[in-house]
This record gives structure tokens, sequence and C-alpha cells, in this order.
């Protein structure tokens, strides 16, 4: 098998393309021959030793793949080989062949293309533990979603109209605003003309209505953070998914008081482990979604494997929509 190395976690510039022993199964494992994996901000910052979660080098980065089972190990009974399947085991997914327990492998419908699956669980399973379960979201609420031309905010956009929100979605060009247009966002914001005049927050209340809207959800922070708080409706919840501009944003505590509003933390990959049955009902639900065609991981960039570190660079500038979807030929 070959993979990508990270020998050392300090920088995209260390990783290699080496050739390694392919895996074999432990009782509890599968061996998958990996097809398809998504590129996730979360995987950059892994290996420029920037993300709460440090493997040991080295290590094979990239956390989610979607692949067929070639192994199975001797306690395995749900998943024979041969099987299409999508996982999220947070590292080792930029190779060929991996191998996983196989608790954490979610079985695919032949009707879902391998390419999507790969883009599929850490993106929605984040924005609906987000919306659905830290939010409460409900059929009629007004959401603002920043970086809503990324990974989890496409998804976010996508889930917000499934449950019958009215989505306003924020984006740095009128490109990228074009694009949440097409997965069905009802307005959008261009912020990168708003941000560097102050007019965020105007532009926001402008377009969410005189009351500001009921759920914010954030996987940017930075500067967007407080004009974005500021706009937010009474009882708002605003969802802190993740960082991506850098800066950790220091909200004045008075904002939440005057709004009655509420800062909701949002970590999937912790709720996944400590709430197992309510992940497994979550991620149900969502595959049933996927059938009835609510939503659909929008696969806007496909490279091969082999080219990883040109697809980091394309991530790196922000120039990605939906997902990146690195392929093994």
């Amino acid at each position: 098998m070959y993979a990508w190395q990270c020998k050392e976690p300090t920088g995209v510039s260390s990783l290699a393309w080496v050739e390694l022993p392919t895996p074999q199964p432990a009782a509890d494992e599968v061996v998958v021959e990996i097809r398809a994996a998504s590129l996730n901000f979360p995987d950059l910052l892994m290996v420029q030793n920037k993300y709460q979660i440090k493997p040991p080098p080295p290590f094979i980065p990239g956390a989610e793949f979607a692949g067929h089972v070639v192994a199975v190990g001797a306690d395995v009974k749900q998943l024979t080989i041969g099987q299409a399947v999508a996982c999220l085991p947070g590292v080792g997914a930029f190779a060929t062949h991996t191998s996983v327990k196989a608790a954490l492998c979610v079985p695919l419908p032949a009707s879902f293309p391998l390419p999507e699956a790969a883009a599929f669980i850490m993106a929605y399973a984040t924005s609906h533990h987000a919306l659905l379960d830290r939010a409460q979201l409900k059929a009629g609420d007004t959401v603002l979603i920043l970086g809503a031309a990324g990974g989890v905010g496409s998804a976010a956009i996508q889930i917000a109209k499934a449950c019958g929100a009215r989505v306003i979605a924020a984006a740095s060009s009128d490109e990228k605003c074009a694009f949440c247009t097409s997965l069905g966002a009802d307005e959008t914001i261009n912020y990168s003309v708003h941000a560097p005049t102050g007019t965020l927050r105007e532009a926001i209340k402008a377009t969410c209505g005189p009351n500001g809207p009921d759920v914010i959800y954030d996987p940017i922070g930075g500067d967007y953070a407080e004009p974005a708080f500021r706009s937010i409706a009474w009882r708002g919840r605003y969802l802190v998914v993740g960082f991506a501009s850098g800066p950790i944003p220091r909200l004045p505590f008075n904002l939440p008081l005057l709004k009655g509003a509420s800062i909701v933390g949002v970590f999937w990959g912790d709720f996944a482990k400590r709430e197992p049955k309510a992940n497994t009902a979550m991620l149900e639900e969502l595959m049933v979604w996927v059938k009835e065609g609510k939503i659909k991981p929008p696969v806007q960039h496909t490279m091969p494997m082999t080219s990883l570190l040109e697809a980091f660079d394309i991530m790196d500038q922000r120039a990605v929509r939906g997902k990146l979807v690195l392929l093994n030929d």
C-alpha cells in the first residue's frame, strides 16, 4: 500500500508519499481499500500541530474516507468482503488501504457514490448535531450560516432547509454566495464587502429582519463573531463550531445577557463518544435523508490522492466550495 505519512507535524512540507506494508485486520477490524477521501480543515490543522487531537508521529492524516472492505477480522459479523462503507476514524484516510474498527464503518447503499460518501460523515454529522441537538432548530427559525460555502457550512444549509428553516448564507465572494443559493439558501451576504467597512452587523439585520437570526452557525470565528452576535435575536443560539479564520474571538459577556441569548459549544466528536446511541440514531436519520434526496454532499473538486499537497494549498487559500475529495484510481 501507499500512504501520505507525516513524520513530524511541522506543516504540509513534512508529508511524504511512501510505500508501507498493507495492514492485516485485528479481530474487531476490517481492512478497507480506500477509493475516496475527503479533505477537512482539521486535517490541515493536524499536520500543522494546531489541532486538539495530536496523534503520535509518524501518522497518516485524513479523517474520513469511503471504499470497499477487502479483509475482515475474526470477530466481525456485520460487514463482508466487497461491501462499500464510509468511515471517519480521524486519521489514516490519505492512503490506498487502512485497517479500522468495524464499529466505525457505515454500510452504504449501492446508490451512494463513493466520492460523496467520503464527504458525508464529518460535515453532516457536525451540522446535524449543531442545528438539531445543540440549537434545537425548528421550522420557521431564521438561521445565519457563516462560512456557508465550505464543507460544514454547505451541509448546514441543506440540513436547515430540510428542517423548514429560513437560511441566510454568508460567504466571502459573490461566486461562493451563488454556490450557497444553488444549495437552497434563501438569501446571501458577501461578508468580504461589509467586514472591512464595519457594516456586517447592519447587513445581517437588513437581510434577516429587525429581530435578527434565531440561530447563528459559526465555523469561522475571528473578527466576524462579534458583529454577528450583536445581530442575534432575543433567545438566539450562537453555535461555536470552529475557528477556520484562525483567531478565537473574545465576546463581551454583556452581549448574551442583553439578548437573553446562548453561546453553545459544538463538539460532535466527543458527542459521538459520550452518546453513541444518540449518534447512531442521528447517522441513521441522515442516511434516510440521503435516500430521500433531502441532502447531497456537494463534491465540487476531485483530485488524485497523490495530489494532497496541492489540495491542502487550495484549502489553505479558502478556495474550496463544498467538499474537495481525493481519489485513488
